[in-house]
């Protein structure tokens, strides 16, 4: 009889040992399961600026980071003038140091869509006025929200205009990959041709001046079919993150201005206008 209760003591504590040894064991594997990736927050509408789509989708490779005004640009053959683009990313900017740098013309993000301002306008814009630059106003493209005339309509009303001051450039078309989602705002290419055409047709009705066109080479072969029919009119300012151009959009022999960094996250992102600036100036007057 105490054979047997102890034989059955023995085999109790041995399965309670067992049992204790595979909780064990299960606790430490779910304590060495790492920890699952947190979602990456889509893009709040608004936050858009000047290249943000370039950057994610355009594979070309970037010049150094330009993160001070006396970064060294790209080589270029013809005299060309040094220019900034801002959006409310940098905030307050710290305009008299750009120009110290070299820095002789800007564009600020007004618009997007038609329900976003920039609350720095007015500091970035007059601030680059204030010191002497020639100075623009720039409107993020949302196709999938509203029509191309109501998108201009709002871009005008709100910092957009111009006049032939010659210190005032023209406003811009910022068209590129969407950053909220479908790469050309769930449009075709014909449809967006025509959304173009109406944000420029109405610009140009608004002011007596055809918009600069901002994009991006690889963009706008996808998105407009190559399309060519804007590049009699429209002056083009175009997206290539190296150190030289590449080829042009469609429609364009040659470009206006050229966005050649998207790295400045401080003094915001770097530009090259096509010429002295004088000829500058001449382009600002109209």
């Amino acid at each position: 009889m105490r054979r047997s209760i102890s034989s059955q003591y023995g085999r109790s504590c041995l399965r309670l040992i067992a049992a204790l040894a595979g909780l064990l064991l299960a606790l430490s594997g779910l304590q060495a399961a790492p920890a699952a990736a947190e979602p990456v927050p889509s893009p709040v509408r608004g936050s858009a600026y000047m290249g943000m789509g370039v950057r994610a989708h355009d594979t070309v490779s970037d010049p150094p980071d330009v993160t001070a005004p006396t970064v060294t640009a790209p080589t270029v053959k013809a005299t060309q003038t040094e220019g900034v683009d801002v959006a409310s990313y940098q905030s307050d900017v710290a305009w008299a140091t750009l120009w110290s740098g070299g820095v002789r013309w800007a564009y600020t993000k007004a618009t997007e869509g038609t329900s976003y301002q920039n609350p720095y306008f007015a500091q970035q814009y007059d601030g680059a006025y204030d010191v002497g630059m020639i100075r623009g106003a720039y409107h993020f493209a949302a196709p999938d929200s509203s029509s191309g005339t109501a998108q201009a309509d709002y871009f005008v009303d709100h910092g957009g205009g111009w006049s032939a001051d010659g210190l005032t450039l023209p406003g811009v078309l910022d068209i590129e990959w969407n950053p909220y989602g479908d790469a050309c705002y769930g449009k075709s290419t014909s449809a967006m041709v025509t959304w173009i055409r109406d944000f420029l047709k109405r610009y140009k009705d608004r002011t007596h001046r055809d918009a600069v066109i901002y994009t991006a080479t690889a963009w706008w072969d996808s998105c407009t079919g190559s399309y060519s029919g804007f590049g009699a009119t429209n002056p083009l300012w175009v997206a290539r993150y190296a150190s030289s151009v590449g080829a042009l959009p469609a429609g364009w022999k040659t470009y206006t201005m050229w966005q050649y960094t998207s790295s400045g996250a401080i003094v915001g992102d770097r530009d090259k206008f096509n010429g002295a600036v004088d000829v500058l100036r001449k382009f600002a007057t109209g």
